[in-house]
């Protein structure tokens, strides 16, 4: 009886760690991406990330190194795309002072910062 559960144990331990090795083969590994600083930079990495993506995506058929690359190439995608709401809303609260500065006469400041916003809207379309 002893032997038996003995035997048991054994091969219950075993096959615990036998799981613990098959999830750290599973495990998905997280990548910082490339960094997208500037509006500008984000860009960039959108025009040159997106394409590699397409090219997996347009397969039938995906395999686990295709899934890895998707996985690696979205941190860039997802930092470029956080970088672009970041500049949107910066450049939204500018218009909207510019707004605000136009409805009360304040001819300096709505100078001012009219300035700035077309100078950070112009980026989104050139």
């Amino acid at each position: 009886m002893k032997k038996s559960l003995l035997t048991v144990t054994a091969l219950s331990l075993g096959l615990l760690s036998f799981g613990s090795v098959q999830a750290q083969d599973l495990a998905v590994k997280h990548f910082k991406g490339v960094p997208s600083e500037t509006y500008q930079q984000a860009i960039s990495n959108l025009q040159q990330y997106n394409p590699k993506l397409s090219e997996i995506i347009a397969k039938d058929t995906l395999t686990p190194k295709d899934m890895a690359e998707i996985h690696q190439l979205t941190y860039t995608l997802e930092n470029a795309i956080e970088r672009i709401q970041i500049h949107l809303q910066q450049t939204a609260k500018v218009l909207e002072e510019v707004h605000q500065t136009s409805e009360n006469a304040q001819y300096d400041k709505t100078l001012t910062q009219g300035r700035i916003y077309l100078e950070q809207s112009n980026l989104l379309i050139k």
